[in-house]
């Protein structure tokens, strides 16, 4: 299973999980929000390819941080197994755009250098972070909005 069809077949999985999760709340009464709030994320990020896709992951997840990088860049290198941990270890998901296959998107949300990390809450861009930071860095701007 090639890498794209295997992200693809997660995207799919969250959604499903994810409109379950709503049916079953609806049903119950309670809601549906409480239920974004909680939900699981991916503990590995996920590859982002196209608009479509990013805007489905960014509108169905509470927080969502978005690594804006390219294979050619040291400094996104360096701050890819900071961006792994933080998949793992906190209650957001963790995208990965690679620039060069998706210009497009990255200039959409005016990414102009790389690593650009944007992290949303509830559908919006609410910060973003240019270059190199440290885990406790990121972790805490990520603790703001979970």
């Amino acid at each position: 299973m090639s890498e794209k069809s295997s992200d693809a077949d997660e995207l799919d999985e969250i959604r499903r999980r994810k409109r379950k999760q709503l049916e079953s709340k609806l049903e119950d009464g309670t809601s549906p929000e409480t239920d974004r709030m909680s939900a699981e994320s991916p503990a590995d990020p996920i590859d982002v390819n196209g608009g479509d896709e990013f805007e489905s992951l960014v509108a169905s997840t509470s927080v969502v941080l978005v690594d804006f990088y390219a294979d050619w860049c040291g400094p996104c290198k360096m701050i890819a197994p900071t961006v792994n941990s933080l998949a793992a270890e906190t209650t957001a998901t963790v995208a990965k755009v690679d620039i060069d296959q998706n210009q497009t998107l990255a200039s959409q949300y005016n990414v102009r250098g790389v690593p650009t990390l944007l992290l949303f809450s509830d559908g919006d861009p609410v910060e973003q972070v240019v270059g190199v930071r440290d885990k406790s860095t990121l972790r805490g701007l990520i603790e703001q909005y979970t």
